[in-house]
């Protein structure tokens, strides 16, 4: 018997999200933003979303699109720099948010898959992490609406030492969304380069993981060595095609040697990787 997790559309992937609806999103940037299925959640028109994600995409691309919809209540992520909307919104008391380290974030996307209720971590030890007081929501007045409550902070002996660890609960959600090179129908999946990122702990942390492909394929046609996320944690799989739009958020070229140029500097910069079309940022690989 075989296990067909492939849907014809998008909007059939998340015909089924309902106001509320708690969601984890794959994505480091813009790379990897799996822009197809949140085309489809803006189309459904849900609101009052809480949303996982390492940052909220820009002010026109990735889950900046939903907030600049008004459709998320709350963001839960460890960057959110490159979105004026953002600002204004959390600012506004429109919005909360709820800082995470970055790599906590991972680890409570991880362990929330893996069935781990909480773990203790040294990150966050003896700053508003652990110790309460970061503002979640402000009152538009320039005052604080919500702070994040103090955590528990226990002593553990590591290789002698004693330390102290804040203990953080994982996070579970009723979807994931993520994007992926390839998938087969079965639901096996594999990242491009950095596109990996975020995207295999995002997708196993909801409870429902739809994941968009470049390039959907038979199952036995992926090598099983090179599966980044196996098929049991997606339970959707939507083929969107290669020829999609991928922005650099970041973009860094350099100039071509000039005709004139000493032969010396010539030379090194025939040797050197970087051209005039060249172009390098953290979301290569999308």
């Amino acid at each position: 018997m075989t296990i067909d997790k492939t849907v014809a559309s998008a909007a059939d992937a998340v015909a089924d999200l309902v106001d509320g609806a708690t969601i984890a999103v794959g994505g480091f940037g813009l790379c990897g933003n799996p822009m197809a299925l949140i085309s489809a959640i803006l189309d459904l028109g849900v609101r009052d979303l809480e949303v996982v994600s390492n940052n909220c995409g820009v002010d026109d691309w990735g889950l900046g699109l939903l907030l600049a919809a008004r459709r998320i209540r709350k963001m839960t992520s460890s960057y959110v720099g490159e979105n004026k909307e953002f600002e204004r919104q959390f600012l506004s008391g429109e919005l909360e948010v709820e800082l995470t380290p970055q790599g906590t974030l991972a680890e409570k996307l991880r362990a929330g898959g893996s069935g781990i209720a909480a773990f203790f971590t040294q990150t966050g030890v003896g700053t508003q992490v652990a110790e309460g007081g970061l503002p979640l929501r402000y009152d538009g007045h320039g005052g604080v609406a919500l702070s994040s409550p103090p955590k528990e902070v226990r002593e553990f002996a590591v290789r002698g030492r004693p330390l102290e660890f804040v203990l953080e609960n994982s996070i579970s959600t009723d979807f994931a969304l993520v994007h992926a090179l390839r998938g087969d129908r079965h639901g096996n999946l594999v990242f491009n380069k950095s596109a990996r990122n975020f995207s295999p702990l995002a997708a196993m942390a909801g409870r429902i993981c739809i994941a968009q492909v470049e390039e959907l394929v038979e199952p036995g046609q992926i090598d099983p060595d090179q599966v980044h996320l196996p098929g049991i944690y997606v339970q959707r799989v939507v083929e969107v095609g290669s020829d999609i739009e991928k922005r650099i958020e970041k973009r860094t070229v350099t100039e071509a040697p000039s005709a004139t140029a000493p032969a010396d500097t010539a030379a090194s910069a025939a040797a050197a990787p970087a051209t005039a079309a060249s172009a390098t940022s953290h979301t290569e690989g999308a």
